[in-house]
């Protein structure tokens, strides 16, 4: 009778162990693919900041973003959907607003949670030829089937 006890005990242990590295390696897949996401974002808006970006540019950010993305800003007008925020790009875009003054985007520290994703960053832009770290500033993201449904800068 001992031996089936001592079997079934190891085979539970070894399920339970199993499990739980699964489980740490889906959750380390999935940090992963979130923190590529807004690396990638950060990559593109570089690219459209410069003075020679298309609109092109502009549309492979928001390949990014979920069909419902909204982009919250308070301090530069509140809340942005999809279409708005994309009418905003391009319009900058044209009126010279993206001139390559921004030549890097720094990330300081991320938080990595579950569909979401807090940046600590800064803006390195060069003035006058001389290269400067803007302010810290922190940008929370969020996302839905592996795309970001929504961006709240807090700066």
């Amino acid at each position: 009778m001992i031996k089936p006890i001592k079997i079934l005990a190891t085979l539970s242990i070894f399920l339970i162990t199993s499990n739980m590295m699964i489980a740490q390696e889906i959750n380390e897949s999935h940090k992963d693919s979130l923190e590529t996401i807004v690396s990638n974002y950060y990559s593109l808006n570089l690219k459209v900041f410069q003075a020679n970006s298309k609109v092109v540019d502009i549309d492979n950010i928001f390949q990014l973003f979920t069909e419902d993305f909204i982009y919250v800003h308070p301090k530069y007008g509140g809340t942005y959907t999809r279409e708005k925020l994309y009418n905003g790009y391009v319009r900058n875009q044209k009126n010279g607003g993206y001139n390559g003054s921004i030549i890097d985007i720094k990330i300081i520290n991320k938080i990595i949670g579950l569909n979401g994703m807090v940046v600590e960053k800064r803006f390195v832009e060069k003035k006058d030829g001389v290269v400067q770290e803007g302010n810290s500033e922190m940008t929370l993201f969020e996302f839905k089937n592996g795309k970001i449904s929504k961006i709240f800068e807090y700066w």
